[in-house]
């Protein structure tokens, strides 16, 4: 009996400091450590990959946001702010998902496949609005102009970037609205074109708010050469 309950407290006591021992390891110095390296090595990355504009952070490089007018009385979700160059669709979980408009409650796709009517009836209708929004009175925007990045949202719904393709097509519209020379607004666009990862990875591309960011201290400056 003696032995059983000193082997039970030998077993409780080895079990105990395994506990401490590990959590100690586990809880505290492997985080401390790897938190460290990250910031020492990764320090932006590790904290989000933030974007600051005038002293403050204003988005981040990985998440996608909207540029909108305030939303009017009667509808439910506001219009773009044509002003600004506009990222992809963010209709990735649906029209009446919580994350219609890169809200970050959740994030996915669609899964509709490429002869669903409704994504077919989705992209006929982003289209039209492409083409009405982005045609000026001096560019016309063609259907054949239309990349499929500018009518069709991210596997998870928050893509950050757009093709260059599809920012040359609001070129037009954005030195429209903003009084500022075509050339100059194209120079923006070549000017904050990533090209490939690595020289081969991925395809050529354009983080809208690095763009939006450019955009806005051009026109502060009131250049509209």
């Amino acid at each position: 009996m003696n032995n059983s309950v000193g082997n039970t407290t030998r077993l409780l006591g080895a079990g105990l400091r395994a506990l401490l021992v590990l959590t100690v390891v586990c809880g505290v110095l492997y985080p401390l450590a790897v938190t460290g390296v990250a910031q020492a090595l990764f320090h932006d990355k590790a904290n989000g990959s933030e974007i600051e504009a005038n002293g403050r952070v204003v988005g981040s490089d990985l998440i996608g946001q909207r540029y909108d007018l305030p939303l009017k009385q009667g509808r439910q979700t506001p219009e773009p702010d044509l002003r600004w160059f506009q990222p992809r669709p963010s209709n990735g979980l649906g029209e009446n998902s919580v994350n219609t408009r890169y809200k970050l409650l959740l994030s996915g796709a669609t899964n509709l496949s490429g002869d669903s009517k409704d994504l077919i009836a989705q992209v006929k209708k982003a289209k039209a609005a492409i083409i009405k929004d982005n045609s000026t009175t001096t560019h016309e925007v063609r259907p054949a102009d239309v990349p499929a990045d500018a009518v069709t949202s991210s596997a998870s719904g928050l893509d950050p970037h757009i093709s260059p393709a599809h920012a040359a097509l609001q070129v037009h519209r954005v030195a429209q609205k903003n009084h500022v020379s075509v050339a100059r607004v194209q120079t923006l666009v070549d000017e904050n074109t990533e090209g490939r990862t690595l020289g081969f990875m991925g395809e050529p591309r354009v983080n809208v708010l690095r763009l939006n960011i450019a955009l806005k201290e051009l026109t502060a400056r009131g250049s509209g050469s």
